[in-house]
């Protein structure tokens, strides 16, 4: 079960893509050093809006590389850090984990999974019809959100493309993804 980081994006602005970087640095219960989504409350505006007090669940945002790999074969015409996201990864079952589980990037970080990204209307702003495209139904046609996932930083350390990660699960019974 274990991956690997291909990309790591970040930006000091609130814009919808970020530039890739070498590498990234993490900082414990911040997030991106860097980054626009840095800190210990919400910084995504539409958050901050409701309530700028609230605990910063989305410190980080992870994206498995095989979505980028389905979104081209679609039509798409999306990258690493494209989307958003501050990690890109390769050969993990990013949203198959559940609440909890942490990844261990590199020789020291640690991101803990909070939730799943919750898509907006950026995404279509970005390429048209990409929202549709990260969104789909199960068996049950219960919502399954594409977009990758949202998490913490419990230990920090910098990451850089090639980096291997290591999933540790939380105590069961596991908890599946929710939106944050």
């Amino acid at each position: 079960m274990d991956g690997t980081v291909t990309a790591v994006s970040r930006d000091a602005a609130h814009m919808f893509s970020k530039p890739t970087q070498d590498s990234i640095r993490l900082l414990a219960g911040l997030g991106v050093e860097g980054d626009a989504h840095l800190g210990v409350t919400v910084k995504h505006r539409s958050r901050v809006a409701r309530d700028p007090s609230q605990p910063n669940l989305r410190q980080v945002h992870l994206i498995h590389a095989e979505l980028h790999d389905a979104l081209q074969a679609a039509g798409f015409d999306v990258a690493a850090g494209q989307m958003g996201e501050n990690i890109t990864t390769r050969g993990l079952d990013l949203l198959g984990l559940p609440t909890g589980a942490r990844l261990h990037l590199g020789d020291t970080a640690v991101v803990e999974i909070t939730g799943l990204r919750n898509p907006c209307a950026q995404l279509d702003h970005f390429r048209p019809g990409l929202m549709a495209a990260v969104l789909g139904r199960d068996a049950d046609g219960r919502l399954i959100l594409k977009a990758g996932v949202m998490g913490v930083v419990l230990a920090g350390g910098d990451v850089r493309p090639g980096d291997p990660i290591r999933i540790t699960l939380p105590p069961e019974p596991h908890t599946p993804l929710e939106r944050v």
